[in-house]
């Protein structure tokens, strides 16, 4: 299988939106720097493929797809920041059904339940922009009766995406060959 890219990279340096953020000052703006860069991470591995292709479950048993961990992920902002640290317990977590399956279970795919995956996890996003934007990294919530500060909840966050990432970037190389940056 050929591995397309630029020089072994997804995008030149110039074009990928990830790189264009600079430098970052302070705690805050390093933590929801790596927040961003790997929500881009991810829909860059999503970018340009067809909703068969998202769908696909490339290492068997598993059911990991990339539109799976799209709308995981959208599980994972409203569950962090909706349900959390917004103490908004009363709202119904995405796509647990009775299986809890956490999204990565869908019908038949296809173009619209792709655009609506999509749709929901750039909701969750910016909802999620706007709770941090308000929200002082110092502040205490509660998790699971534990006292949590926020900045805490940011870093699970990105360690989630970081190990999802790497889910993605081995689902992509199965689908075309692109992998890596």
């Amino acid at each position: 299988m050929a591995h397309p890219g630029h020089d072994g990279m997804w995008l030149p340096a110039d074009q990928d939106p990830r790189m264009q953020m600079g430098p970052t000052r302070g705690e805050r703006d390093c933590l929801l720097g790596y927040l961003e860069h790997y929500r881009q991470t991810l829909a860059l591995k999503c970018d340009g493929l067809s909703a068969e292709q998202l769908a696909t479950k490339a290492v068997p048993p598993s059911n990991i797809s990339l539109l799976g961990l799209v709308r995981h992920m959208a599980r994972v902002e409203q569950s962090w920041f909706r349900r959390i640290i917004e103490a908004r317990t009363e709202l119904p977590r995405l796509f647990a059904g009775d299986d809890e399956d956490a999204g990565f279970d869908f019908p038949d795919v296809d173009d619209d339940l792709v655009r609506a995956s999509h749709a929901l996890w750039q909701s969750e996003i910016a909802y999620a922009r706007e709770v941090l934007d308000r929200t002082d990294l110092d502040t205490i919530v509660d998790v699971h009766g534990e006292p949590t500060e926020v900045r805490d909840i940011v870093v699970h966050v990105i360690e989630e995406y970081a190990r999802h990432c790497g889910h993605a970037d081995l689902v992509r190389e199965c689908i075309d060959g692109r992998a890596g940056q």
